[in-house]
């Protein structure tokens, strides 16, 4: 099944045809490093690792680029708040985005370009937009003029009619256009600024995104990708400034946005009070269950952030984790051999590796392909269970196989790759589970001596502190609960 992808542009799904055979080229838009990121930032970029992995374990070699937009208004207007320089601003978030990103188990791209590492290359595009007649200069600024682009507005659907019909009537009288937007704007106290042929200035926010995708992936590549909102303006301008520089069409050739967050359902904004960064929610919950939250909806689907809908992600990774715990347990038992029943479930696990295959290859379904997950979690509780009644002895093949598919699955989804990190811990080098360990064999050894009271004891303090003890005819395991 070939993969196929709802492509914005085009608002169908379409069969995934690479530019170059056997590659993929994406860029994502990036934080704007003002503040530090926050849930609405994580999704788009827990949304696309899981793409970008899907892709390579179907073969393909991915170039990732995700860029920095370290020269903005907001970023100037922090800076100037609090008497330092912006890049002392882009230094302090960008090292902020990667330090919950990489706890979020979101894979570094190969390249995260920056803005002001790119002036030279925002000057010239920006210039051979003027030399093809798409853009005009005045008082040092530089303006795109979007009626010599008769696309404009093919991705977000709008008219440029109706837009103009509905446009400020105190807009920049100097545009030929009211829709008309900024390529270079000129220096103004307090700002950056760069030398340019029209005066020193800064980049406008659209034309970076442009100039950046093209420098490292061509005037044309196979996947755009950021949030809804991103559609109008910024994407919509993207297309007009890089088709405008290049002539080339198309720009991208398929465009993938992802859904809004809302909080309780109502839209996240600091004016609400209810604007959360990662950095706040990780104190509370273990970046796993953030990034399986954000995964266990569709892509294009809104998510509704809530403290109850993260217990939920947290109980529910809790089962996957169990089916996890229970494979290795089934790995420490001597093989019985094959039986009937056994021989059915190995078929039964591969339908249902192939259900979660296909249901990534539609439009990367992750929410399908997770009840998928669990189905195979369910098997293999299940399989424990008879095992541990001595019903059965474990196919040592079929134990073998559900824990290469149960893995490939979580390689994909990024969870349950190693030791899960609690909310709050940077990781203790398994001193945990040593620490467990010895727990268990004290109150094993004093059940041995007879003592149950202790054995007790240990078993119920345990309980308290939120972790339980199976006793099963392999010896004693803990999770919590």
């Amino acid at each position: 099944m070939a993969i196929k992808v709802y492509n914005t542009m085009t608002r169908k799904k379409e069969e995934f045809v690479p530019m170059n055979p056997g590659k993929a080229s994406i860029y994502v838009c990036g934080v704007t490093p003002y503040n530090h990121p926050h849930i609405g930032n994580a999704r788009p970029f827990v949304t696309w690792d899981v793409i970008h992995r899907f892709l390579e374990h179907e073969g393909y070699d991915v170039l990732h680029v995700q860029n920095f937009t370290d020269v903005d208004d907001k970023i100037i207007n922090t800076a100037n708040a609090e008497g330092v320089q912006w890049s002392d601003i882009c230094g302090r978030y960008i090292e902020s985005y990667f330090e919950v990103m990489d706890k979020l188990n979101v894979r570094r791209v190969q390249i995260y370009p920056r803005v002001s590492r790119h002036i030279p290359d925002i000057i010239n595009t920006v210039q051979a937009l003027i030399d093809n007649g798409f853009a005009y200069v005045v008082d040092g600024d530089v303006y795109y003029s979007v009626e010599k682009f008769p696309r404009y507005g093919c991705l977000s659907g709008r008219d440029l009619n109706d837009m103009l019909a509905g446009a400020r009537v105190d807009v920049d009288d100097r545009k030929q256009n009211p829709m008309d937007f900024a390529l270079w704007k000129a220096a103004k106290p307090g700002e950056p600024a760069w030398d340019s042929p029209w005066g020193k200035g800064r980049p406008g926010w659209h034309i970076e995104c442009s100039t950046m995708s093209m420098k490292y992936l061509g005037s044309s590549f196979d996947f755009h990708g950021g949030g809804s909102d991103l559609i109008f303006p910024h994407h919509e301008n993207e297309i007009a400034q890089s088709e405008g520089a290049t002539g080339v069409h198309p720009f991208v050739r398929y465009w993938l946005h992802n859904g809004f967050i809302t909080v309780n359902e109502e839209k996240m904004s600091k004016s609400l009070g209810n604007f959360f960064t990662v950095k706040d929610i990780l104190e509370h919950f273990a970046p796993e269950t953030l990034r399986f939250f954000i995964v266990s909806t569709h892509y294009r689907s809104p998510l509704d952030f809530s403290d109850a809908r993260l217990k939920e992600a947290e109980a529910s990774l809790q089962r996957l984790r169990t089916a996890k715990e229970n494979l290795a347990a089934l790995r420490k038992v001597i093989s019985g051999g094959p039986t009937e029943e056994s021989l059915a479930l190995r078929g039964k696990v591969e339908q249902l590796r192939n259900d979660f295959m296909e249901a990534m290859r539609d439009d990367f379904n992750t929410a399908l392909a997770i009840s998928h997950m669990f189905a195979l979690a369910k098997e293999i509780n299940v399989y424990k269970a008879q095992t541990d009644s001595g019903d059965v002895a474990p196919d040592g093949k079929l134990v073998d196989m559900m824990t290469k598919v149960f893995a490939e699955f979580c390689s994909i989804i990024g969870v349950l790759e190693g030791e899960a990190e609690a909310a709050g811990n940077d990781g203790d080098g398994g001193l945990t589970e040593q620490l467990m360990q010895l727990l268990l064999e004290l109150r094993q050894d004093a059940r041995k001596a007879k003592n149950y009271a202790q054995a007790d004891a240990i078993r119920n303090k345990l309980g308290e502190l939120g972790i339980v003890i199976e006793d099963t005819p392999q010896g004693a395991r803990w999770k919590k609960q």
